[in-house]
């Protein structure tokens, strides 16, 4: 297992880490073997979906350590719930294989089914899987905090995996630079629920819930406030700044309430997608106005690191 600095510094004083960290070496080459033999089946696609779901349950319970008691399969419409001592955890929602790795949109729309699903239970973080890549995140104050972004094919396990096992489910993970466009892809694949009958729209926006900054409710769109992304999950670059001065100022008097505890998170969030765009004053002198206020304003919260723009 490739050594990982960030979490070593974070995690390495703890025996669990260390001890979690060699069993995950160990168990690899066994799971890796497994996964290899379940894809190489040729299944329908109702099949296929099972069995990302099959390759999901060996990862948690033979490298992540979970007991198989506390991987609960389909739980009220959610496909894989992982609890501890019966608390809930995580929700994971699981694609057919090859559905999601570096579909950005396809990414989006397989995040908002599971925070549906994850509000409906009460549980604080959510994950999507296609049996190639895993995406997990944190359900933070209405925004999503990355915890981690691995893929499963790879020869040597991803270190970030820790983040999930067991024992790192607890754990703040650091800051991280996620990519969801990371990966192969597969360009003859048909894109599985490319077209989502039941997903939910903002009746205003005409927008799924990943493209608003903040979500107070994932089942209610009267909460969701400041669309910044486009339906495909790109940066909406019109709406990007105006999100922005809504926090920072008023913009043409927008009454747009987010609760003071959000607000820090938010914006970590829109100045991840300036950085993006190379619109923050660090990366661009002559940016505009709402960027250099986004930049500011998380510089007095001391949140510029959780960005990664400048090492100030």
């Amino acid at each position: 297992m490739p050594a990982d600095p960030t979490l070593d510094n974070a995690f390495g004083h703890l025996a669990s880490y260390r001890a979690c960290v060699e069993r995950i070496h160990t168990a690899w080459p066994g799971f890796s073997a497994r996964r290899r033999q379940r894809l190489q089946q040729r299944l329908s696609e109702a099949a296929a979906e099972k069995s990302a779901e099959n390759i999901l349950e060996d990862l948690f319970t033979t490298v992540l350590d979970w007991p198989l008691a506390d991987v609960l399969l389909q739980q009220q419409r959610a496909d894989i719930v992982l609890s501890g001592s019966g608390f809930k955890r995580l929700v994971l929602e699981v694609k057919r294989p090859g559905s999601l790795t570096r579909h950005r949109a396809a990414i989006h729309r397989t995040l908002d089914q599971a925070r549906r699903y994850a509000a409906e239970q009460c549980i604080g973080a959510v994950a999507v899987s296609d049996a190639t890549m895993l995406y997990a995140a944190d359900v933070i104050d209405g925004v999503l905090r990355d915890r981690a972004l691995v893929m499963l094919d790879t020869e040597q396990p991803p270190p970030a995996l820790w983040l999930l096992s067991v024992r790192g489910i607890y754990q703040v993970p650091p800051v991280l630079a996620v990519d969801l466009d990371a990966g192969p892809r597969d360009d003859g694949i048909a894109i599985a629920g490319a077209t989502d009958a039941g997903a939910l729209v903002h009746p205003k926006y005409k927008r799924g819930m990943h493209c608003f900054a903040y979500v107070g409710a994932a089942n209610d769109t009267r909460t969701w406030k400041l669309p910044y992304l486009l339906a495909d999950g790109t940066i909406d670059v019109k709406r990007l700044p105006k999100a922005i001065q809504c926090i920072v100022s008023s913009y043409r008097g927008a009454n747009v309430v987010i609760p003071r505890e959000a607000c820090g998170e938010v914006m970590v969030l829109l100045a991840t997608a300036a950085k993006e765009l190379r619109k923050l004053p660090c990366q661009n002198t002559a940016t505009a106005a709402a960027y250099r206020e986004a930049h500011t304003f998380l510089q007095q919260l001391d949140l510029l690191s959780r960005v990664g723009c400048c090492h100030r």
